[in-house]
């Protein structure tokens, strides 16, 4: 009877443990491939936390924005008017201080007014399809400047000023935090210790142990700082509009600056 390869006993052993690890291999390869389709369609179990961080520090910087309006029968007069009254502000801020890198111009716009005048014959005549028309009556010229004070406690005698000199409008003062970016890094800080802390007491209480991080979502932070208005209101004439600022400086607490964020951390459930 011929000889076959498995005819021997050394060859039927070294066989039968091939065809094991054939099936040992197809094994694992079926289960990695079961792993991985679950992680694709439902992803690894996990638990999720939210932590939250809040510094609280007092603002170091005040800002505020000022506008000029001026009128006048053509736009040269009402621009020439303009520069004049801006250029008085600018001027006495400089002297107190403030910086030309801290003066902006937000906005500059000259535009046409008009007043609506009825036709006089047709009035005379009581005639119900009497009709006016808009007729230009000069031009109106403006612009807005903001301010940003390093020295707070300037900010008070600055507003009376700037009133004092002929700004119309002088609104959205506040104080804020120049450089929040410090207070951001340790708000954040908090919040992921706060996450963390949360994540253990979660992992005790399913009767899990979480492994390592599988996302990381910051929410944006947003300081809270503290503001004003301090409104002069319109006049029409300079005398009118000086009768409206007071001589005193106004009183202007700093108070508090809050900077809170706010973390989610996904653990995967070993």
């Amino acid at each position: 009877m011929p000889s076959t390869f498995f005819s021997s006993r050394r060859n039927q052993i070294l066989g039968s443990l091939a065809l094991l690890m054939v099936v040992v291999a197809l094994g694992m390869y079926s289960y990695v491939s079961w792993r991985s389709a679950s992680y694709f369609y439902n992803g690894p179990n996990s638990i999720s936390v939210t932590g939250e961080g809040e510094v609280t520090t007092v603002p170091d910087v005040g800002s505020f924005s000022f506008s000029v309006e001026t009128k006048g029968d053509d736009s040269t007069v009402a621009q020439a008017d303009l520069a004049k009254k801006a250029n008085e502000i600018l001027s006495y801020l400089k002297e107190k201080g403030i910086e030309e890198k801290d003066i902006t111009t937000d906005s500059y716009s000259l535009y046409p007014n008009y007043r609506y005048e009825e036709d006089f014959n047709c009035w005379i005549e009581d005639s119900p399809d009497c009709i006016g028309e808009d007729v230009q009556d000069g031009f109106t010229a403006s612009q807005q400047v903001s301010v940003k004070v390093r020295n707070k406690d300037m900010a008070g005698e600055l507003l009376n000023g700037v009133g004092e000199r002929g700004a119309t409008y002088i609104n959205q003062l506040s104080f804020v935090v120049d450089d929040p970016e410090v207070y951001e890094a340790e708000a954040r800080k908090m919040a992921i210790a706060d996450a963390k802390a949360k994540a253990v007491v979660l992992a005790e209480q399913l009767g899990v142990e979480f492994g390592e991080i599988i996302s990381y979502y910051e929410n944006e932070s947003y300081p809270v700082d503290p503001y004003y208005s301090y409104d002069l209101g319109y006049s029409e004439s300079e005398e009118s509009m000086k009768d409206n600022v007071s001589s005193a400086a106004p009183v202007l607490p700093v108070g508090e600056s809050k900077i809170n964020t706010s973390v989610t951390i996904s653990y995967a459930i070993d």
